[in-house]
């Protein structure tokens, strides 16, 4: 029986070979390569297949680079992409194009699922998903969490049975702190041992990325402070050796910090704080609307201040990939790791809040313009973020399907994203097309830049009058009074509506 994988940026479905059969290329493309350091890209996901683009296209050195993953329906079309000459992300990056027609200028970037690539390396960066198993209430209220870490560990022991003795592995998955000196270096030595190769060679490393998705997704990894550690001294400055070649350490730094356990540490702190400090403006923007004043004026008026310039604004939830899990890993580690008896009470309430957002927006469209039952319902937006093409955990989702629920019929749009696999629907790219039939309810869901501008406002406005419910607060008060003069506008987090 043949097995396929379905492509969202052509909506076309491929065949998953049964076995690999790219052994030819892949000889071919070490050969061409000859000569070079290879590093091999372990998940060509968000962060993965960029990373592989930023390597390929070092500052420093002349690396080939293999990205591999797996052979199934969700990933093998990112393989089949990248090898076809188009590259598996949408993004509002021109660097993104501009470094992949440079590494197929080179022959020197290829994408496989043959575990024996790990044999070429020199480096291994591990960029492969880490999922918080999360339980909650009707309410979507964080009832109970747990860490899976099966999958993660038939990886690492991919790597351990396929890897040369004195390979560098470095590890840029967000993991629970205390990864790699309990999961990742225990199999990879029992791994090397069974093949009869000394444990010592090798260098573990982790460094965690702070990708940011948008139009400055490679200068995000390139250009941007690093922190990193080793599971000893050999290893961290095999692992600097290795930044200073692909990083632009003349802007940014790389700070080394005293073993892995507190770079790990660092990156779901660092996580765990923006989720709180979401968290913190999620519960001012409830009562901003019960006392009918303006969070995003107030908030703008305390930013004036250095110290509290990061203060968040209100929004319809938290999405992707980081902030809705990172706090928990912390907390999960804290207990299962280190022994600890109690779990990181702070951290933890922030995800169930953020979780909690899209059924307050929700209620909140209908407080303001009653029942959905029978409407026709426009989303504009479906990324979980502005300018980027990722729907992993977007918020949007659960708005979507309470929106649903409630007995409307839904229109989609959203220009970075062409199929929603989540939910396995097309989702439309031209504005005009969303808003034909005229919908009866528009709801603003993600800030893209494009949604910012007059020519989308005017568009908006041209429509028959209805109710536009901005749930990010994206329209300037000039773009609402505009708007005002034909529809009903509510904005999440203000206190009126006309």
């Amino acid at each position: 029986m043949k097995n396929y994988s379905h492509n969202p940026l052509t909506n076309e479905k491929c065949e998953i070979p049964s076995v690999p059969d790219d052994a030819v290329a892949m000889d071919k493309f070490i050969s061409l390569n000859e000569g070079k350091p290879i590093v091999v890209v372990q998940g060509l996901g968000f962060v993965g297949a960029v990373m592989s683009l930023v390597c390929a296209n070092s500052i420093k050195e002349e690396y080939a680079v293999i990205g591999v993953d797996l052979a199934d329906e969700e990933t093998y079309w990112k393989i089949k992409s990248i090898n076809d000459g188009q590259f598996p992300l949408i993004a509002d990056d021109p660097k993104i194009p501009e470094f992949f027609e440079s590494s197929k200028d080179k022959g020197n970037f290829y994408a496989t699922y043959d575990e024996n690539a790990y044999s070429f390396a020199d480096y291994i960066i591990v960029d492969i998903n880490l999922d918080v198993q999360k339980s909650s209430s009707v309410d979507n209220a964080l009832t109970s969490f747990d860490v899976d870490l099966t999958g993660f560990k038939k990886a690492i022991s991919v790597i351990g049975q396929n890897c040369k003795e004195n390979v560098t592995v470095l590890v840029e998955t967000t993991v629970p702190p205390g990864t790699c000196l309990n999961v990742v270096q225990p199999i990879l030595q029992e791994e090397l041992t069974k093949r009869g190769l000394p444990q010592h060679l090798i260098n573990i490393g982790h460094s965690y990325e702070r990708v940011m998705p948008g139009p400055e997704y490679i200068d995000s990894i390139r250009c941007y402070p690093r922190v990193y550690s080793g599971i000893d001294d050999k290893s961290a400055q095999a692992v600097q050796a290795f930044l200073e070649t692909i990083i632009d350490t003349s802007s940014c730094e790389l700070t080394r910090l005293e073993h892995t356990n507190a770079s790990e540490m660092a990156k779901v702190l660092e996580n765990a704080y923006r989720a709180t400090n979401i968290a913190f403006a999620v519960e001012w923007s409830r009562f901003a609307e019960e006392a009918g004043v303006d969070l995003y004026e107030i908030v703008n008026a305390i930013r004036v201040r250095k110290t509290h310039s990061n203060l968040m604004y209100p929004n319809i939830g938290v999405g992707g990939y980081c902030l809705t899990k990172d706090p928990l890993l912390a907390s999960w580690a804290r207990k299962s790791f280190f022994g600890a008896d109690s779990k990181l009470e702070m951290s933890v309430n922030s995800v169930s809040i953020n979780d909690q957002m899209p059924v307050y927006a929700y209620h909140r469209l209908l407080q303001v313009f009653g029942s959905v039952k029978g409407a026709d319902v426009a989303f504009f937006g479906v990324s979980y973020r502005g300018d980027v093409g990722d729907t992993r955990f977007t918020p949007v989702e659960s708005m979507v399907n309470l929106v649903q629920s409630g007995g409307a019929q839904i229109k989609l749009h959203d220009p970075f994203v062409s199929y929603w696999s989540e939910l396995s629907c097309r989702v439309e790219s031209e504005v005009d097309k969303a808003l034909v039939p005229q919908p009866d309810i528009i709801i603003i869901s993600t800030a893209h830049s494009s949604y910012k501008s007059e020519a989308f406002v005017d568009e908006i406005l041209s429509a028959p009058a209805s109710k536009v419910f901005d749930a990010v607060g994206l329209f300037s008060n000039e773009q609402i009074q505009k708007l005002k003069s034909r529809h009903a506008v509510s904005v999440l987090g203000r206190g009126d509506i006309s």
